[in-house]
């Protein structure tokens, strides 16, 4: 059976940055400061509005800190550090990967120059950089930071430490997009069992690890063993945050996307509502996890075939990620991909096309040219000329996407079986038999793993 799109659902995997943890002296002359002194609050304030979503106004208080802390404090000060991360991760939310870049490596060398190569707070600035790298799906590149932070973190923390914990579940996650499973599960355990160890079985970093062995349960079909550890998270969340906190509402959907996978639907929506109202409530109506809740809410009703009552949500959410996150942020491109999806379910491909092509050319500028998510942009645009008989401008597509897969998530993932089964339809549907067979025996033995 042929696999035609990857939707996106969006969803919350925990725990996927550390913070600074270690005070850094500012000198007797330079804490007193007034001028410094703003630029802390400044900062203060950039993370609260970043938390609230308000991405823009953040990234001008924390520019302006900036300048400031480097007038006051010179431009190799181990604060400095600190202030170049809070920035660059501000960009990295937007999208601005290539903005981000260098004030991520500038922060890391300084922190290896002082406070020293194996500080925590230069284990901060590892795997900060090493987030990034994720987020561009430069997998390889991110792999040897989120492992030095890691031994870092156990040599100067210890190996049972809360942030050590945290080092561990990013690796975790790093594993399990590349479908290490085997290797992320181990993880994801030893992270659970620090967390619940340290901080106790209620509390919310534990919720956090028992929902990010549970995503990982449910990204291979494990559905059984996932249900337990999300209701399990979701207690914890009311428990001890209340009913109507944005972590709640990330319990909820969460646990709703469990049965989504399912394909309980049923019992999906009600959970999908709910988070949605909470968010709306605690975060307001054009935040970014407010789209979130609208977008699982809309693919639930498209996969119902309840299309017309799927688009008005993927607008919104379209709506709210332009103006908030900007034209050209990865999520808008996921908006835009998912609203092409309801178009072409209902062979509305003129409608879809461009749609098509504006998120596939989002993610080529944005996550670059050899991301997976620009392999799922390619796959989807070769299917919408299939539908319409353009097969000599569907394959060179495939096989883009075929080639982006093998290269970043190896000749075994899942997603590369599904691209070898693309192609191998598009084959098939052309009489090309001999060519299909090898892909399809292929996909088959991936399929088996």
């Amino acid at each position: 059976m042929k696999a035609f799109f990857r939707f996106f659902l969006l969803f919350a995997v925990f725990g996927m940055t550390t913070t600074w943890q270690v005070p850094l002296s500012l000198g007797a002359e330079s804490a007193t400061d007034p001028q410094l002194q703003k630029a802390l609050k400044l900062n203060e304030r950039a993370v609260e509005l970043y938390r609230q979503g308000k991405y823009q106004e953040a990234i001008s208080l924390s520019e302006r800190s900036l300048t400031i802390c480097e007038k006051v404090l010179g431009p190799d000060h181990p604060y400095m550090a600190i202030s170049l991360n809070i920035l660059a991760e501000l960009y990295r939310s937007q999208g601005r990967y290539v903005e981000a870049e260098p004030l991520f490596k500038r922060g890391l060398a300084i922190a290896e120059k002082s406070p020293g190569p194996n500080h925590p707070n230069t284990a901060t600035s590892l795997n900060n950089l090493a987030g990034l790298y994720y987020s561009q799906g430069r997998y390889g590149e991110a792999e040897p930071f989120y492992k030095r932070a890691m031994v870092i973190y156990e040599k100067a923390l210890g190996p049972d430490h809360p942030i050590t914990g945290t080092s561990v579940n990013n690796l975790a996650a790093l594993y399990n997009s590349q479908g290490r499973y085997a290797e992320a599960e181990t993880l994801y355990m030893r992270a659970l069992a620090i967390r619940e160890k340290a901080l106790g079985p209620v509390h919310p970093d534990t919720a956090a690890s028992l929902n990010n062995l549970a995503a990982l349960y449910r990204s291979q079909g494990r559905y059984a063993e996932a249900k337990p550890l999300y209701k399990r998270a979701l207690m914890i969340f009311e428990k001890v945050l209340g009913p109507n906190h944005p972590s709640t509402a990330t319990g909820f959907n969460n646990l709703a996307l469990n049965y989504y996978s399912r394909g309980t639907y049923a019992e999906a929506e009600p959970l999908y509502m709910r988070a949605l109202a909470i968010r709306e409530k605690a975060l307001g109506p054009v935040h970014p996890d407010t789209a979130a809740s609208l977008n699982n809410l809309g693919l639930l009703y498209y996969s119902q075939g309840r299309y017309a009552e799927a688009e008005p949500l993927y607008k919104r959410v379209l709506a709210i990620f332009e103006k908030v996150l900007g034209p050209n942020h990865p999520s808008t491109a996921t908006s835009l991909n998912n609203l092409a999806a309801l178009y072409y379910s209902q062979s509305r491909y003129s409608d879809a096309e461009p749609f098509y092509k504006r998120a596939l050319a989002i993610v080529e500028k944005i996550l670059g040219p050899d991301h997976p998510d620009t392999a799922v942009s390619l796959n989807n645009l070769a299917e919408l000329y299939e539908a319409q008989g353009r097969h000599e401008e569907a394959e060179p597509l495939h096989k883009r996407g075929l080639a982006i897969r093998e290269k970043a998530l190896g000749p075994n993932h899942p997603d590369t079986g599904q691209s070898l089964n693309n192609l191998a339809e598009l084959y098939k549907s052309q009489g090309r038999y001999a060519e299909a067979e090898p892909l399809l025996k292929r996909a088959e033995k991936i399929q088996k793993r």
